[in-house]
Formats: C-alpha cells, sequence, structure tokens
C-alpha cells in the first residue's frame, strides 16, 4: 500500500511548513507541498495548515489568507470530511474560514508568549487525535501574540457541551482563553484547530520539550489507513 498523503500548505510568511512537513514523514506518511496560490489540493488524503505570519495578520490573523485560491478548493473539501489540522496561524485561518468557530485575538496581556506549555488532551475522537488518552496531558512549545480563544456564550455552550473542545491548558492559562481552550474541532471530528505547535516536538534531536506531537501524525497516518 502507498504512503498516505499528507499536504503541508505554505501561505507567503508561514514559517513552520518544513517543520510540518517533516513531523509527517517521521510518522510514515508523504509530505506533499501545497502552495497557497494554486488551486489543487493534488489528491492528498489529509491536509495540514503550519503556523507562521501569514501575508495580511496585520489586518487579523487568517484574514486574507482565507481568500486564497488554495482555501476555496480547501473549505469545500473540509466540509466534505477532508482531515484537517491548523496550528497557531493555521488555527487563526480555520476561524476566519469559518470551519471553526471562534476567534483567536491578542494575548490577554498583550506580550508575546514563547514557552513550553502542558495541555490536557479532552477528547481523541478526532481524526487527530486517536492515539492520545482522555485526560491525558503533554508538553508542546507555543509561539504566539494573538492565541486567546474567544466565542460568544452560545458557542461555547455548544463546544462544551458536544465535546468539541479538544485540548485545553494545564498549569496555568498563558493567553486568557475562554475556558482555558487550547484547541477545538468541528461537528464532524476532522477539522482540528490548536494554537501549540506539535509539529515542533517529534523528535529528541531538536531539543524538543518532548515528542507528544508525535501523537497527532501517528493517530492521522491510523486513521487514513484503515479509512
Amino acid at each position: 500500500m502507498s504512503a498516505a498523503r499528507v499536504g503541508v500548505v505554505t501561505f507567503p510568511g508561514t514559517l513552520d511548513d518544513q517543520d510540518a512537513a517533516r513531523a509527517v514523514r517521521l510518522a510514515g506518511a508523504e509530505a506533499v507541498p501545497l502552495w497557497h496560490a494554486d488551486h489543487d489540493l493534488k489528491g492528498v488524503d489529509a491536509v495540514f495548515l503550519p503556523g507562521g505570519f501569514s501575508y495580511g495578520d496585520y489586518l487579523r490573523c487568517g484574514a486574507i489568507s482565507r481568500f486564497s485560491p488554495l482555501m476555496t478548493e480547501l473549505i469545500p473539501a473540509a466540509q466534505a470530511g477532508l482531515p484537517v489540522l491548523g496550528t497557531c496561524n493555521g488555527f487563526q485561518i480555520l476561524c476566519e474560514a469559518h470551519l471553526l468557530p471562534g476567534a483567536l485575538t491578542r494575548n490577554e496581556g498583550l506580550h508575546y508568549i514563547c514557552r513550553d506549555q502542558r495541555i490536557r488532551v479532552e477528547s481523541t475522537r478526532t481524526a487527530w487525535t486517536a492515539d492520545f488518552a482522555d485526560g491525558q496531558e503533554i508538553v508542546l512549545p507555543i509561539k504566539h501574540g494573538e492565541g486567546r480563544y474567544v466565542a460568544d456564550a452560545a458557542t461555547l455552550a455548544a463546544l462544551e457541551g458536544e465535546g468539541r473542545v479538544v485540548f485545553r491548558y494545564a498549569g496555568g492559562n498563558p493567553n486568557g482563553s475562554l475556558n482555558d481552550i487550547a484547541g477545538i474541532a468541528n461537528e464532524a471530528g476532522n477539522v482540528v484547530g490548536l494554537m501549540p505547535h506539535p509539529e515542533h516536538a517529534v523528535e529528541d534531536l531538536t531539543g524538543a520539550p518532548s515528542v507528544d506531537g508525535r501523537g497527532f501524525f501517528t493517530s492521522i497516518l491510523k486513521r487514513l489507513v484503515n479509512a
């Protein structure tokens, strides 16, 4: 059987696409580069939107990127069930594209944060978290200035009631996110967004705080192989 193909999207200003591609390869899948200006998903089995500072972020994070030609292909594909993971700026883009509810705003303290962060796995029912255990605490790097998750009361109630809060900050909330939310999923569980960076925690060689990020990539690989 040929390797699963995971697309890694690059926007102008994306920083973590090569880290994301390496994480995909380490899990045993093929990393397929996807350029924001193309109208072609290249037949991939899943898509990763990595972090960085996509063009137009000075207006609002992800506000311009969500209109890229590639997004016109990705949005309907995700709505039809294509697994999509967005980290940091990728999470912001998914919210701007209305694939996930809510928004990411300036950190509560108005300072950029770069540190290792404990987070708790709240749901293993998504395409990207099945290899974790409910309640498991993992350590991933965070690095953002606009990571405070906000949503209206009805949206928060729906996320909590439907089990769509996938990750929650543990050991202190670094940015003021409502309900300590670090990551969420859509109703189907195929689209997941989070502010921490699993692609930076996949191997000891880089001095990562853990290799806990591997679970995202082994989870999706198993889902694709067994689909």
